[in-house]
């Protein structure tokens, strides 16, 4: 393994802190290092991998279309794009779909699409929340508030507005003083720590948005594609998104990003206002066809019950040790524990959240933290109860020998 470490460091770009583990091949729920090490992974690569790794229905997909063509460019029809818009409508509300490659991209899109119903309307300006997430790129990175990610670099001469979590009852007095066009947030902040928004607030969102005309846009990036026990998260609740953002899961592991503009909004963007060339990628649009296939209700009411399950196992935890995991969150297959201790910097030179990262992974278990101490549960929908069970054993290990040391 160290040689991969020292290979990459004199090519590759620092841009991430990875993980001490080198992949060589992925199956289901399980990964392998390139000594043969099987991991059980509960991170499926960002809320990507909906299916697992190598999913058999997915393979033989991508073959079909292998045996076709990669690559078209947007100058001609693609049959997968047009009938996975379709689908996604259907799996949503009437609308019409931009495909591109990814979230970023799809959050860019978003933007823009804003923009151009702005000139028309006379109106500028979208109110976002604070330590949200929607991409990395100079617009998207505007659009996020979280310290560490947007740091000082540039942002876009367009105006965005920053309200709290904590302070939703004032968005009334900030819609009425700035006029915006839209507000964009997630049903559950990701890298913002697996913060749910509740049922109430996104009813006066709503009733808000409605009442001064501004136009909500609901980021499930993360969040779709079967993650909440839902095809999207929003469809846990009362709400109707303007336009949805969404991309991770939808391309069965392949890039594929998008947004769905509802009715309402259709017939802002003309040819020329806005593209990609990979966008939509046939091979990916074909991969999202057979993920939304395998995705069907009683996949869902599966991974509804078994992430109750789950999150049942971790109160029973969180009870017997109160000491070092505090409030359980989240929806569905989408889970953050937050761990008490974070700060105790005693473990050979390693603080106790980066000490209990590696005995994950030497007792084989891929998990990721967020915000400094919340550990962040995305595990495949297609994870089994015996795999459940295997996690929780462990983990209840682990904090067996923290309070013992």
């Amino acid at each position: 393994m160290s040689e991969w470490l020292e290979r990459e460091k004199n090519v590759l770009l620092p841009t991430y802190s990875r993980y001490p583990v080198v992949i060589e091949k992925g199956r289901g729920t399980k990964l392998y290092d390139d000594k043969g090490k099987e991991y059980l992974d509960l991170f499926s690569g960002l809320a990507v991998n909906v299916l697992g790794h190598c999913h058999p229905r997915l393979i033989n997909r991508g073959k079909r279309q292998l045996d076709k063509y990669l690559h078209i460019s947007n100058f001609y029809y693609c049959k997968n794009a047009i009938e996975l818009g379709e689908k996604l409508i259907d799996r949503s509300f009437p609308g019409k779909v931009f495909f591109c490659n990814s979230g970023a991209e799809a959050t860019e899109a978003a933007i823009k699409y804003l923009f151009k119903i702005g000139v028309k309307e006379g109106r500028r300006g979208i109110v976002v929340i604070k330590n949200s997430f929607h991409g990395r790129t100079l617009g998207a990175l505007s659009a996020t508030k979280m310290n560490g990610v947007s740091q000082d670099f540039p942002s876009i001469e367009y105006p965005f507005y920053e309200i709290s979590r904590r302070q939703i009852d004032e968005i009334e007095d900030l819609f009425i003083e700035k006029q915006p066009l839209g507000i964009l947030f997630e049903i559950i902040s990701g890298s913002g720590g697996i913060q749910v928004f509740p049922e109430e607030e996104l009813l006066q969102i709503q009733r808000l948005c409605k009442k001064y005309d501004v136009i909500m846009v609901v980021d499930e990036i993360q969040t779709g594609i079967g993650r909440t026990g839902k095809f999207f998260a929003y469809q846990n609740f009362p709400i109707d998104p303007d336009i949805l953002i969404f991309a991770k899961g939808i391309g069965g592991g392949n890039p594929l990003g998008g947004i769905i503009v509802r009715d309402q909004f259709d017939g802002y963007f003309s040819p020329g206002d806005h593209g990609t060339t990979f966008g939509p990628n046939p091979l990916s649009t074909a991969m999202g066809l057979e993920t939304l296939e395998v995705i069907n209700d009683e996949f869902l009411c599966d991974v509804k019950s078994k992430s109750q399950k789950l999150i049942k196992e971790l109160q029973l935890l969180k009870e017997k040790f109160p000491e070092q995991i505090g409030e359980i969150r989240g929806l569905g297959m989408m889970i953050g524990v937050e761990m008490l201790i974070g700060s105790k910097k005693d473990y050979d030179g390693m603080n106790y959240i980066q000490k209990i990262q590696y005995n994950f992974i030497e007792k084989g278990i891929l998990v990721n933290f967020t915000q400094g101490n919340i550990l962040r549960l995305l595990p495949p929908l297609i994870i089994e109860m015996k795999e459940i069970q295997e996690f929780v054993k462990t983990f209840g290990e682990l904090l067996a020998d923290y309070s013992a040391s």
